[in-house]
């Protein structure tokens, strides 16, 4: 079964949400029309979207990434998905590729967890929250105050314990180039001394999808409020208010505030709410997410259920997306079937 794939988008809180949808095909069940509005009905127009070839709906999984990423990341995810008669839909977040910049600046937790309810509200159906990350701790988040908002919850390498040295590696990263590179070259070669596990792509043209061109150099494409932390009155996480709103920080700064953020008891608090079916996925190789903040989430969330990737680092999907997909795919085999 092939997959069916075309870019949707959401207007949320003023902003336009971008998104990839894939479906089987010819497949059935609900889905939604670009903009959020309406079902939207299989390619062609006939009949809904998602069955398990039996007359069954499968649903929707919700794919979320991380910070600094897009939507892409998850493209062989959802045609995967799709492939086995799931329709999935991955967003890039506020900020994050072609969905608008803020301009208020707000990337805050809370404000992600917004867009994710009016992006499920709007799917018609609770889908299965799959969460990368930063998408892992929306998805716990908001999971967590609205217990109907997904069917079940899927976590990839994102644990309310986060390793301080990992959270220091990926700072460095997403700020090493301020000023953009002068070639795709010179990106890749980022890339690839952040995570030399990943194998080199045959071609650089599928790093135009991350990057854009402005006067002649490459930059990545999210908006560099993204690495500012602000004291936000909404912020369900709360950063020390020492920090001005706006301040960009040393990187030893962001990591004290940033374990504030992560660390927080609330976001433990979450976790032991949850009561939906669910998966933590972990890269064996992480500086992310450690063997300990693996037992303390599943103290937290006894029912969970837990695998690790052997191969993969903290970008689980992109370092082995064929086991990660495997894994992923033998619980959403297990859920329930959707009600009707």
């Amino acid at each position: 079964m092939s997959a069916v794939q075309e870019q949707v988008s959401f207007d949320v809180a003023g902003l336009r949400l971008v998104g990839e949808r894939f479906d089987p095909s010819p497949g059935t069940g609900p889905f939604l029309a670009a903009g959020g509005t309406g079902p939207l009905l299989a390619a062609g127009g006939t009949g809904p979207l998602a069955t398990d070839g039996t007359g069954e709906r499968r649903g929707t999984v919700l794919l979320l990434h991380g910070g600094g990423q897009t939507r892409h990341s998850w493209r062989r995810t959802g045609e995967r998905m799709a492939e086995h008669g799931w329709s999935a839909l991955a967003m890039d977040a506020r900020g994050h590729g072609d969905s608008d910049w803020d301009p208020g600046e707000d990337y805050s937790h809370h404000a992600m967890a917004d867009d994710l309810d009016a992006i499920a509200a709007a799917i018609g159906e609770p889908p299965v929250l799959v969460g990368a990350s930063m998408g892992g701790i929306t998805a716990l988040l908001a999971q967590a105050r609205d217990p109907s908002l997904g069917r079940a919850l899927v976590l990839v390498d994102i644990t309310p314990r986060i390793e301080p040295s990992g959270i220091r590696h990926i700072f460095d990263f997403m700020t090493s180039a301020p000023d953009g590179f002068a070639s795709l070259e010179d990106a890749a070669a980022a890339i690839a001394a952040y995570n030399p596990r990943r194998k080199k792509p045959a071609s650089l043209s599928g790093l135009k999808k991350n990057l854009r061109e402005r006067n002649g150099r490459w930059y990545w494409h999210w908006d560099p409020a993204f690495m500012k932390m602000r004291d936000e009155p909404r912020r369900e996480l709360a950063v020390g208010e020492r920090i001005a709103p706006g301040a960009s920080l040393s990187a030893d700064e962001f990591l004290v505030e940033a374990e504030k953020v992560i660390q927080s008891d609330q976001l433990r608090d979450a976790a032991r709410s949850i009561r939906v079916p669910t998966l933590l996925v972990r890269g064996k190789q992480s500086d992310i997410v450690s063997e300990e903040g693996v037992a303390e989430l599943l103290a937290l969330i006894p029912h969970a259920e837990y695998v690790d990737v052997t191969d993969a680092g903290h970008m689980v999907a992109g370092d082995d997306n064929d086991v990660f997909a495997g894994r992923l795919g033998d619980f959403l085999d297990r859920l329930p079937p959707l009600s009707h």
